[in-house]
């Protein structure tokens, strides 16, 4: 073989090879902090659901651990370490689980979140607060701040990080919705111990175009993510943000994940896949035939997600 021969059958050799690297690369960037919210997966036991997401490519799962979840808060000591065991079984991580906890001194709170420090859950997040109407906006800041406040110390002392995620308000009554409230009721506690868990999805649809400036406001407190996406549809002749697959909805994928790195925001992120997993009829099916279809649908959200952390040089994590 002539030294030319050599090198031609060595840049084929490269070429051929260059899908593959760039497959295995984007694949360990979405296994590494892609967790998936367990919500819509809850008709699986706990080796189905790792089984299912591992197949699905993602690197984790976010376990609902509140009533009606996957894990019932009364049964945290017995359930979550099995949960978070069939999950390692499969090379999954499980980082981050989702309580409706409100404050420290709630039934259940210090054992869930004792126990799921001990299973290596390092971020939870919280229920939902409101808005008192007899305090007003201020009244409640500061009020909700002191309920922070007493969470703070009780995840110091449990070892785990609490976060409070921004949503869509569907009314005046829901804390959260424009996210500066959120930095408001954070400001001067210790981010090292409640945060803020960030919602893009919620934000666009709160805010439209400005939701950057709130994504700047309160970045210092951001400890993980949410990734979802939406359209706005009247199905009952009132609008509502309604969930779809990752990039056919109306959240600027580029401007966040651009935001995300300029700003050095980290922690794990947890897709939410909260469209519609299953039509009518497919819901008749045997289990297998449900669990090979969710696997493709959620996948194509994994897929989508996995190749934005890579274009922009990120991992979740």
């Amino acid at each position: 073989m002539t030294r030319r021969d050599f090198l031609q059958a060595a840049a084929l050799a490269a070429a051929a090879a260059a899908p593959l690297g760039a497959a295995r690369a984007q694949g360990e960037a979405r296994r590494s902090g892609l967790h998936l919210f367990s919500k819509p997966l809850q008709w699986l036991g706990y080796d189905a659901l790792a089984e299912t997401v591992a197949a699905a490519g993602l690197g984790g799962i976010d376990l609902a651990v509140r009533p009606k979840g996957h894990v019932e808060p009364e049964r945290v000591g017995e359930d979550l370490p099995r949960a978070v065991e069939a999950a390692r079984r499969q090379g999954l991580k499980v980082e981050m689980m989702v309580t409706a906890f409100t404050a420290a001194d709630e039934p259940h709170a210090e054992r869930v979140l004792k126990t799921a420090a001990q299973c290596g859950i390092r971020y939870y997040r919280m229920g939902y607060l409101k808005y008192d109407e007899a305090l007003g906006v201020e009244g409640s800041i500061e009020s909700n701040r002191k309920v922070m406040a007493g969470l703070e110390a009780l995840n110091r002392a449990c070892g785990i990080v609490g976060c409070y995620q921004n949503h869509f308000a569907w009314n005046d009554g829901l804390f959260g919705g424009p996210v500066w409230d959120i930095h408001a009721m954070l400001k001067g506690l210790d981010p090292q111990w409640v945060g803020c868990q960030y919602d893009v999805r919620h934000a666009v649809a709160e805010t439209a175009g400005s939701w950057g400036a709130g994504l700047k406001l309160v970045a210092p407190y951001i400890r993980c993510t949410c990734l979802k996406d939406f359209l706005w549809a009247k199905p009952k002749g009132k609008w509502i943000p309604d969930n779809v697959f990752a990039g056919e909805g109306m959240v600027p994928w580029d401007r966040y994940f651009k935001l995300l790195k300029d700003l050095k925001i980290g922690g794990p992120a947890s897709v939410h896949c909260e469209w519609e997993l299953f039509t009518k009829e497919e819901q008749a099916l045997p289990e297998a035939e449900r669990r090979k279809l969710a696997v493709e649908r959620i996948r194509r959200d994994g897929d989508f997600f996995a190749a934005h952390y890579a274009k922009c040089g990120l991992t979740a994590g």
